[in-house]
């Protein structure tokens, strides 16, 4: 670098000894009241400077523009009805009135032109008046730049007073294609001279401002500043203009832009909607939330929808609210959620080995099931587990002859007539057998047949013992079914 210094000093050494630039000098009428840049009037004007731009990840815009700086889907002109009042008296020389046609044409650019949007008239003016064309007369853009093209200039006089009163009478009439009160349309005009008036414009511009149209005036060269300020609308800062010649015009044609600019908070990201904002035009919007979500009564934030409360859910048995907003369906015990996560099929309890019984499970129709016993027995209270309702029923009490209940769970065991019951109270021996043998023993008076008379004797006497037992009880059973 040091080494190509000093030849870089030789080439700029010539450039270092010229004078320092004069600042350039205002214009003749350049001073205070008067701006180059216009916004948005009071209420009921076409519109304001546009807001900062909004951060990046603002939520989400039903534009679908991110926000940003303002450019297409951020900016767009509000409907309008606008008229153009264009001085062509002697002191605008033909090329000079050519800008000022090129300055028209530029601003109708910006616009949306059509019959539900921006519409434009052209009032020309000198020491006469000539309405061009009228607010319904075109309702394209092509249509309306080569209509303006043709215009020619009418080179005397300067009585801007009666070109606005002209534009009053004529041009802003619902027979000339402006639209009414109801519509809410502003009217604007939008007046370009470079001279003084030369008849009373105050009283003229007072009247056009009271019956609701708004003046926007733009000075060029020699203009006369206090009749700009005379003509146009309050705040005068932002509708009076000024630029030092015709040649220059043309760039206020992007600030007229912005001034009649309709920004979209959507897309500005300074809506506040929680989750959707959807741009209705001109400048407005609404909220809206995202599926499962209310809009709350601030019209901005969102709460989940209570789906089951709605009764939307189609869930065929139990809706069940999540936190998201969503939902899910269950089914009723003994029944299991289909496929379509909504509809239910019953279950086959008693299959599954879920159901608790303790003997017998048994399906019914929907899904349930009930509890029985085996023989025997009998359900319990819960309705799953059973009680022994008669062991002689059971079939297991080991009697040979008869099983008699004594209650729920006792028992004991008796024989048929002409039998006795065993020392082990389950078996029985018939009464005929032992004096069958009583009489078929050999009579022979040896010591084994006395000894075998012993024995029987002493097993007569132990049978009788037990039939007198026998027939007592019968006794007592008889006297006991005669009582009852």
């Amino acid at each position: 670098m040091l080494r190509h210094l000093p030849g870089l000093l030789l080439l700029l050494w010539p450039l270092l000894l010229l004078p320092p630039p004069t600042p350039a000098a205002p214009g003749p009428l350049a001073r205070p009241g008067s701006r180059r840049l216009g916004m948005r009037g009071p209420a009921g004007s076409p519109g304001r400077r546009p807001a900062p731009a909004a951060p990046t990840g603002a939520p989400y815009s039903g534009t679908g523009q991110p926000g940003g700086a303002r450019g297409a889907g951020v900016c767009k002109s509000k409907p309008l009805d606008l008229v153009f009042i264009i001085d062509s008296s002697r002191s605008v020389r033909p090329l000079e009135f050519t800008k000022v046609k090129t300055f028209v044409s530029q601003i109708i650019d910006t616009l949306d032109i059509g019959a539900a949007d921006t519409r434009v008239a052209v009032v020309n003016y000198a020491s006469t008046v000539k309405i061009e064309f009228h607010l319904q007369t075109h309702s394209d853009k092509q249509s309306l730049k080569r209509a303006v093209a043709r215009i020619t200039p009418l080179s005397t006089g300067t009585m801007s007073g009666l070109a606005i009163q002209t534009a009053m009478d004529e041009a802003f009439t619902v027979e000339a294609g402006a639209r009414g009160p109801t519509s809410n349309i502003p009217k604007v005009a939008i007046i370009v001279t470079d001279g003084r008036p030369q008849d009373q414009v105050n009283e003229v511009a007072a009247r056009a401002r009271a019956s609701g149209i708004e003046l926007y005036a733009v000075g060029v060269d020699r203009a006369d500043m206090e009749s700009l300020k005379m003509i146009a609308s309050e705040p005068l800062d932002e509708h009076v203009f000024y630029v030092e010649t015709y040649g220059v015009i043309e760039k206020l044609s992007s600030r007229f832009q912005e001034t009649f600019c309709a920004l979209d908070p959507c897309a500005l990201g300074t809506h506040q909607c929680q989750h959707v904002c959807i741009s209705d035009g001109e400048g407005r919007y609404h909220c809206e939330c995202s599926q499962g979500y209310s809009l709350n009564a601030d019209m901005k934030t969102c709460s989940a929808i209570n789906k089951c409360a709605l009764n939307t859910h189609g869930c065929e048995h139990i809706c069940v609210n999540d936190r998201t907003g969503s939902y899910h369906c269950e089914c009723y015990e003994g029944y299991t959620l289909n496929e379509d996560k909504k509809t239910c099929s019953a279950q086959d309890q008693c299959a599954f080995g879920t159901h608790g019984c303790q003997h017998i499970c048994v399906n019914d129709r929907g899904g349930s099931h009930h509890c029985e016993c085996y023989e025997g027995y009998t359900l319990n209270a819960d309705n799953k587990t059973c009680s022994v309702l008669s062991k002689c029923a059971l079939g297991s009490h080991g009697c040979q002859h008869i099983c008699v209940d004594d209650g729920a769970a006792a028992y004991h065991c008796e024989c048929y007539a002409g039998y006795t019951l065993n020392e082990d109270r389950k078996t029985c021996s018939a009464i005929q057998e032992a004096r069958r043998l009583i009489s078929t023993e050999d009579a022979c008076g040896c010591e084994a047949t006395l000894a075998f008379q012993d024995k029987v004797n002493s097993y007569l006497q132990r049978l009788n013992a037990k039939l007198d037992d026998i027939l007592g009880k019968l006794q007592e059973n008889e006297s006991g079914q005669i009582h009852h």
